[in-house]
């Protein structure tokens, strides 16, 4: 794996974990399936209009067309859903853990569909990674307080499997469609039903505009969705699933350096030893963890 790949790796989920901040800064001032169905619109608004201007074609293949459109309804509906619903319901370390058993589900799927294998490297890799994320989560992950406990774990669980499933069909159409249409596109069909579900279930007009909320909503829609799915796209036309999935053990990571370098959050000594594992098992899978014929660049 190229330093310029593994370099844009990293940016996706620091993009990625910034979102979780900038949610919390928009959902006070909007419903959350009215702000869900906004930035997704917004997202891929912005990448088709720009896929448009610069004459990037349509997929053809009715095949493609399909595995886009379940691309939209895993990742981007199903994977809002769960992100702007779960923190009513269980709390910030349970969440992450949940979240984080996507690359240990993908790499399953990937085997099965992308013929992408995992050696004992790589499994060992994956297992340091999410042991990592229990030792960062460790001091919240059973801090209790919530109810519907259930519905919460639901949630994730749920955004998870549609996470994993998009991201299996995202490497699969790599190189067979263009980046910014096929990602633009997949947002605006992941947009209709979060936009069914807030016109029926909710007040879309009750949103409180601020600058706060705008750049709360532009933030997420430009950078930690549009910008972020397209960079996630021309990485994996060119990298294994499992090597670039392993990075997302990474985002819980940036999550704390954020949180101690802007909220006065502390490091203990679980939060650093988790650090360690997760880096060790990052390590592990993208060096030296997949058997495939696919050779990265």
């Amino acid at each position: 794996m190229s330093i310029a790949t593994i370099a844009k790796i990293i940016l996706v989920m620091m993009l990625w974990a910034a979102c979780f901040p900038l949610i919390t800064a928009g959902i006070e001032f909007a419903p959350h399936m009215t702000f869900a169905a906004l930035r997704a619109f917004l997202a891929g608004v912005t990448l088709t209009l720009l896929a448009v201007a610069l004459r990037r074609p349509l997929p053809k293949e009715p095949q493609i067309w399909a595995m886009v459109a379940i691309v939209g309804l895993g990742a981007t509906t199903l994977g809002f859903v769960g992100m702007f619903h779960a923190a009513e319901f269980v709390s910030p370390g349970i969440a992450t853990v949940i979240a984080n058993t996507q690359p240990l589900l993908a790499a399953v799927l990937a085997g099965a569909v992308l013929n992408e294998r995992l050696n004992a490297h790589g499994k060992v890799g994956l297992l340091l990674g999410f042991v990592g994320i229990l030792a960062i989560t460790s001091t919240r992950l059973f801090s209790g307080g919530q109810e519907n406990y259930i519905i919460g774990v639901a949630y994730i669980t749920l955004a998870a499997l549609g996470i994993t499933v998009s991201n299996v069909l995202i490497k699969r159409i790599a190189g067979k469609v263009d980046a910014l249409m096929a990602m633009g596109l997949q947002m605006l069909i992941g947009s209709i039903p979060l936009a069914l579900s807030a016109w029926t279930m909710e007040d879309p007009t009750s949103i409180r505009w601020s600058l706060t909320f705008v750049g709360a909503l532009l933030g997420l829609s430009l950078l930690g969705t549009a910008l972020v799915y397209w960079l996630w796209f021309s990485v994996l036309e060119k990298t294994q699933l499992n090597r670039a999935n392993a990075f997302s053990f990474l985002i819980p990571i940036f999550g704390l350096t954020m949180g101690f370098l802007f909220y006065d959050e502390t490091l203990g000594w679980p939060q650093l030893v988790g650090i360690a594992l997760t880096i060790l098992g990052v390590g592990l899978v993208t060096r030296r963890g997949t058997r495939s014929l696919e050779v990265d660049t």
